[in-house]
């Protein structure tokens, strides 16, 4: 289920401030307090879309913020 336009923006005001608006996958390791391996597997499974721009891959992190969101919702 998506989330409203305006609730996503309230998240992304608090969720994860100290990062930048696309992270690479160090942070996304970070962010998420997750091994390199399973960031890989997060990304190229479709769990959070990301970009890839020659050898490294690019997270917008609303990306990351909705992935956090709905497993959240699943986990209830």
């Amino acid at each position: 289920m998506a989330m409203k336009k305006s609730e996503l923006r309230e998240l992304y005001l608090m969720m994860f401030p100290e990062y930048p608006d696309i992270v690479n996958i160090t942070q996304l390791q970070s962010m998420l307090g997750i091994s390199r391996h399973l960031a890989y597997d997060l990304i190229n499974d479709g769990y959070i879309r990301g970009l890839k721009i020659g050898n490294a891959f690019r997270i917008p992190k609303v990306n990351v913020i909705e992935y956090v969101m709905d497993q959240g919702k699943s986990a209830i």
